[in-house]
């Protein structure tokens, strides 16, 4: 580090004693456990080399800060120019990417499904320091609203920039809803443990995120469908036939676990404005949700920490 970031770091403890939302957050995970999933994304390390890569974890944690702040490509980019805090966060780099490496970055981890690996590796270091009897999981969906674009306009491959190619219509509880649905698995301490992102209009109970011999509570939407886990889900009455009292009563009980799982969900739209997204494709909202949500499980390690 030399005087100048030297200089800014001194500034920045100032800063950390006005509050930090960032303070902590690094101490928790050892990002340098995500390079070997990352070693190979970039091609350019043969002998004909190339313009070196930025170091991925660098780019990892941008990714972070983005969906930390709701930030676009443009704003990250000048943000972690200018914010003390962002640069304190990603160690003082000496150079930092522009807009397009930061596009093309989070394209790759897109293509490559290497944005649910560092998801996974991020989750495990988290549990791993709580060592406990897993009680149980919930799993629930919710909608991620993205532009519907004008009527007649073309979808698919043919779609402009802010019409979704891969986001559909559908309603629940006589609202209409356009766009993508997250669906998430998340455990009794209010950590999301697995996820998945599909268009609007598949129905909840076609994604089963369930683990094997652990509870998965759900609410009714999910009656009738498979669960890989022992099967927690709601009853539900059939036409013509009335739940009896054993299932209103078992119905009670699993909504009262349950209503943990809404948590994550209002915490990622209240905090990270997590509601809307400009992206075009499920595979591209599927990383800013992989994202968001170690946002979340990081800010949440945190408050358990705290607590305990």
């Amino acid at each position: 580090m030399n005087l100048y970031h030297t200089g800014l770091s001194e500034l920045y403890k100032e800063i950390e004693a006005l509050g930090d939302p960032l303070t902590g957050i690094s101490d928790r995970i050892d990002f340098e456990r995500i390079r070997p999933i990352l070693a190979d994304l970039f091609s350019n390390d043969t002998e004909k080399g190339g313009r070196p890569n930025y170091d991925p974890i660098l780019m990892v944690k941008i990714l972070l800060l983005q969906q930390w702040y709701n930030l676009s490509d443009p704003q990250i980019e000048r943000e972690i120019r200018d914010r003390i805090s962002f640069m304190n966060f990603l160690g003082y780099p000496e150079k930092l990417p522009d807009r397009n490496t930061i596009w093309y970055f989070r394209e790759r981890l897109s293509k490559t499904g290497k944005d649910r690996l560092v998801f996974n590796e991020i989750t495990e270091q988290i549990m791993a320091k709580r060592i406990r009897i897993k009680k149980g999981t919930m799993q629930d969906a919710s909608f991620i609203e993205a532009d519907r674009g004008e009527y007649g306009k073309p979808r698919g491959e043919d779609a402009k920039t802010r019409r979704s190619s891969d986001g559909a219509s559908a309603t629940k509880n006589h609202e209409q809803h356009f766009g993508y649905k997250a669906h998430t698995l998340v455990n009794e301490i209010k950590i999301i443990e697995r996820l998945s992102v599909t268009p609007a209009n598949v129905h909840d109970s076609q994604i089963d995120l369930s683990l094997p011999g652990i509870i998965c509570y759900r609410d009714k939407g999910y009656f009738g469908s498979e669960c890989k886990g022992i099967n927690g889900t709601m009853d539900r009455a059939v036409r013509g036939h009335s739940l009896p009292v054993k299932s209103i009563r078992r119905n009670l009980r699993i909504s009262r676990i349950r209503s943990a799982v809404e948590h994550p969900f209002a915490f990622m739209k209240s905090v990270f404005h997590f509601f809307h997204v400009m992206v075009t494709t499920v595979q591209r909202v599927r990383v800013k949700t992989y994202f968001t949500a170690m946002c979340y499980n990081l800010v949440r390690a945190r408050f358990l920490d705290r607590i305990a």
